[in-house]
């Protein structure tokens, strides 16, 4: 693989929970995988840590074990307005709570152990002539391949060079993740709201809580830093500012993400099979982008090797497969949650909400199934 020009079966940009899901599924297949990741293992992404039960099965048939990893186990659920207002449930499926730190290196080693070679270096370009790829990299490295997938996450270069539609756009959103050790149930996740945004709070391992933001920012860039936000906006919402003022931070700084964008992707591109965030982004919210980002890569995986197969006779077919099995898996999840979404972002319009769902306890539930799926197969 260090060779000028390289030849592979499948070749994945982005080494995160898709990308490297993806390529230990398709390196189980005896298929020659390159992941090209611009991040070193292990390192902290801005993530709410929150996964979906959902997930579990397929975990399993590629060997990594969460548990053993040291993630919670998660079965409670709470939400709150920007008023404070409380409304608690049980989690239909229940999820657990782990690290992108600790998962995100699980499966890097897992996949090396599958003999995928993960290269550093950050992905310049992708063209396809004659059915087949070429991706050159910044270190000008070429390397040739029957298949890609795109797996770089939120957005990238590359979609520019794609030219996609959704990077032509500025996006509102700035998130910012920290973890801080302190006293949260173990089983619990909770969704708190304020004013232009909302907190995700669950326990990873080693006992760390992992408090995750988005919020407006138009609203943000008005405070002189990060702590007055947080005091002047963020702590409006008491359940959130006990939480904070009971804690202490395990991060020297808290890391932020800016041009968060929940415009519509495609999950196709240029023939590449887009995978996780690089496909679709559900409003954190609803807390479960990650399930949909190792979801997403079964189904690509799956497909490809039909393919490689000969199941799946052309890769006109394969992209039209890969498009019904998405959007049937993620097109109403994502629906569901940009509602969910324009709804708490009007304050009057969820403290509405709230009344109704302690009227009535059992939409919530539902509301929660409606943005996760089941358990899943594997085939």
């Amino acid at each position: 693989m260090n060779r000028k020009n390289s030849k592979i079966d499948v070749l994945i940009i982005g080494g995160g929970l898709a990308g490297l899901s993806s390529a230990i599924h398709l390196a189980k297949h005896e298929y020659s995988v390159l992941v090209i990741e611009k991040n070193k293992y292990p390192k902290h992404k801005v993530c709410g840590e929150y996964i979906s039960n959902e997930v579990l099965p397929y975990l399993n048939y590629l060997d990594i074990d969460v548990f053993k990893l040291g993630a919670k186990k998660i079965d409670k659920f709470q939400l709150s307005t920007t008023k404070s207002k409380l409304i608690s449930t049980i989690l239909p499926l229940g999820g657990f709570g782990i690290s992108r730190f600790c998962l995100d290196e699980a499966l890097a080693r897992k996949a090396m152990d599958n003999n995928v070679v993960i290269i550093q270096d950050t992905v310049e370009d992708v063209q396809f002539d004659n059915d087949q790829f070429t991706v050159i990299t910044k270190n000008q490295k070429h390397f040739k391949s029957k298949m890609v997938i795109g797996a770089y996450g939120k957005r990238s270069n590359i979609d520019i060079k794609l030219k996609r539609q959704f990077i032509k756009n500025k996006s509102p959103y700035l998130a910012v993740k920290m973890h801080v050790k302190g006293d949260f149930p173990e089983d619990l996740v909770a969704l708190h709201n304020f004013e232009g945004g909302y907190c995700g709070v669950s326990k990873v391992e080693n006992d760390s809580i992992n408090l995750c933001y988005i919020a407006n920012f138009k609203v943000f860039k008005t405070y002189k830093n990060i702590e007055e936000f947080q005091r002047k906006v963020v702590f409006k919402n008491t359940y959130l500012k006990n939480i904070f003022s009971r804690t202490i931070p395990v991060f020297e700084h808290p890391l932020t993400i800016s041009q968060i964008s929940f415009e519509d992707k495609k999950p196709l591109e240029n023939h590449i099979l887009m995978c996780g965030d690089t496909a679709a982004l559900i409003h954190p919210l609803c807390g479960n982008g990650m399930s949909m980002a190792i979801r997403s890569a079964q189904i690509a995986s799956a497909l490809i090797i039909k393919f490689f197969n000969s199941e799946i006779s052309t890769r006109e077919a394969l992209e039209k497969q890969y498009l019904r099995e998405w959007n049937t898996a993620f097109k109403s999840r994502l629906k569901t949650g940009h509602m969910m979404a324009n709804l708490f972002d009007q304050p009057k319009l969820s403290e509405i909400l709230m009344k109704g769902l302690q009227w009535f306890p059992g939409v919530l539930p539902y509301i929660i199934k409606r943005t996760h799926g089941k358990l899943m197969q594997i085939e």
